[in-house]
């Protein structure tokens, strides 16, 4: 009988113990810290009558990258409006360009600004089908007399 409860107490002891290491090692893994933020956009202009992700990145004091959102930076804009890292630029919008101030929640002096040109194209509408483009590409073979 003595040897259950001993076994028993051992398994709760060795419970405890790997509870304990758990939260040390997720307290040491939560405790690494935004040494700056990075803004990586997916296109070289905004397109308007859209929402345009803007993309915010933090390295770690670690050298690892984390995304970031509204949850760990506000954003501010000269014009549109965000809704998450979204940005809308309304279809009417005139200006060539919009600036954007990104600042991290937990450390304000950690912030980007920066300018993003917004597009005064209007789009096509229409891309190209395979078959249009292998049949440009056959076509311009011909025409520099290649078989």
């Amino acid at each position: 009988m003595r040897c259950i409860f001993l076994d028993l107490y051992k398994k709760n002891k060795l419970k405890q113990f790997l509870l304990f290491i758990l939260l040390v090692w997720a307290s040491v893994v939560k405790a690494q810290k935004i040494d700056s933020i990075f803004v990586h956009l997916y296109t070289d202009s905004l397109k308007k009558g859209t929402f345009n992700y803007i993309n915010i990145d933090g390295r770690l004091t670690n050298g690892r990258w984390l995304p970031l959102d509204t949850a760990d930076i506000t954003f501010t804009t000269s014009a549109g409006q965000f809704r998450g890292n979204s940005l809308w630029i309304d279809q009417d919008f005139k200006p060539e360009k919009v600036s954007v101030k990104v600042v991290l929640k937990n450390n304000p002096a950690q912030q980007k600004e920066f300018d993003i040109y917004v597009k005064q194209q209007p789009d096509n509408g229409r891309l190209k089908t395979t078959n249009e483009i292998l049949e440009e590409m056959k076509q311009s073979k011909r025409k520099n007399g290649k078989p």
